[in-house]
C-alpha cells in the first residue's frame, strides 16, 4: 500500500495510490495519515478497503510529507563503503548517528532554498525508515516488527556548515528547506525486503547517484535496533539511512555544489520519485 497526504501546504489531504498510479482520497475514511495511523491493525484496515471505492483525485496535485506530526527526524551518516571513501572517510564501527531538525522537512517537489550564502550545499538520495510502533532495545530480529513502511528522501546537506564549522553534523543537515520526503510511505506488506530498493539522483539530466540498498554498511534492522539503544522510536519517526556514492563533494576531480536553477530528480523503482528546483535564500 502506499499512503500520500496531497494538497496546500498546511492543508494536505490523505490519500493512497493506486494499482493504476492514480491518487484516491482517503478522507472519509481518516482525518489524515498520523502516526498514530501507522500500526499494524490500522494498516491492515486501510488495506482492506477498495481503492475503486475511493474519490478519484483528479490533476497533479501537490504532494506532502507522507506522515504529518513526525517528531523525530534522525540520520546516519557513511553507511554505503563507497560514499565513505569519495568522503576520504574510515568505514564506522558503529552507526553514524545525527539529527535533522524538524522543520527542515517538505514535500518532495518543493523547491529547496539554498541558505543565505551557502556555496557547498550538495544532494544525498536515500531510503527513510517510518516507525510504526514505539521501539526501545529492540533486537535486530525484532527491529522491522516496528517498522510501517519506507520513503524517499533527499538529505540536502550544507558541507562546509557540516564539516568545517566545528560541532556537530547537525548544523549542515536541517536547514530550511533541507529535508525533502515522499512522495508516499510504501509500507511494509508491499515492501518487505528493504535491502533490494535502488536509489537514483540526477542533478540538470546528469545522473550523479546508481545505488542499492543491499549495499548498506547496517542495514535496516541493524539500524532500527541501534537507535533504540539510544532513544525510544516512536510512531512516525523518521530514519534516513545514509547515501551511496555520487554527491557533489565527492566529484573528481573538482566538487560540484547547487545553484540556483539547478534541477534535482530522484528516483527509486520501489520508493517513487521527486524533483526540486534549487532557489536563492529569500
Amino acid at each position: 500500500m502506499k499512503l500520500l497526504r496531497y494538497g496546500e501546504a498546511g492543508k494536505e489531504r490523505p490519500g493512497l495510490l493506486d494499482a493504476d498510479g492514480c491518487i484516491r482520497d482517503l478522507s472519509a475514511h481518516v482525518r489524515d495519515i498520523r502516526p498514530d495511523m501507522l500500526s499494524p491493525e490500522i494498516l491492515t484496515a486501510l488495506a482492506a478497503i477498495d481503492p475503486g471505492t475511493l474519490p478519484l483525485v483528479k490533476g497533479t496535485p501537490r504532494m506532502g510529507v507522507p506522515v504529518s506530526g513526525v517528531r523525530k527526524f534522525l540520520a546516519i551518516g557513511l553507511n554505503y563503503v563507497d560514499h565513505a571513501k569519495e568522503s576520504g572517510a574510515a568505514i564506522p564501527d558503529e552507526p553514524i548517528l545525527f539529527t535533522k531538525a524538524i522543520n527542515c522537512l517538505q514535500g518532495p517537489n518543493d523547491d529547496v532554498m539554498l541558505p543565505r550564502d551557502s556555496q557547498h550545499s550538495d544532494w544525498e538520495v536515500e531510503l527513510g525508515i517510518v516507525i510504526g510502533t514505539t521501539a526501545r532495545y529492540v533486537s535486530p530480529d525484532e527491529a522491522l516488527d516496528h517498522v510501517a513502511g519506507y520513503v524517499l528522501v533527499n538529505d540536502v546537506s550544507e558541507r562546509e556548515y557540516q564539516l568545517r564549522r566545528g560541532g556537530s553534523w547537525d548544523k549542515g543537515k536541517g536547514c530550511e528547506t533541507f529535508g525533502p520526503v515522499g512522495p508516499w510511505l510504501v509500507t511494509t506488506d508491499e515492501l518487505p525486503d528493504p535491502q533490494a530498493i535502488s536509489l537514483r539522483l540526477e542533478v540538470n539530466g546528469v545522473r550523479h547517484q546508481d545505488g542499492n540498498t543491499a549495499n548498506m554498511i547496517f542495514d535496516v534492522k541493524t539500524l532500527v535496533s541501534y537507535v533504540s539503544s539510544f532513544m525510544v522510536l516512536e510512531p512516525g519517526d523518521i530514519i534516513t539511512t545514509g547515501t551511496p556514492a555520487g554527491v557533489g563533494m565527492g566529484l573528481k576531480p573538482d566538487p560540484v555544489f547547487l545553484r540556483p536553477g539547478d534541477v534535482m530528480t530522484l528516483q527509486s523503482d520501489q520508493l517513487g520519485s521527486q524533483q526540486q528546483t534549487v532557489i536563492a535564500w529569500r
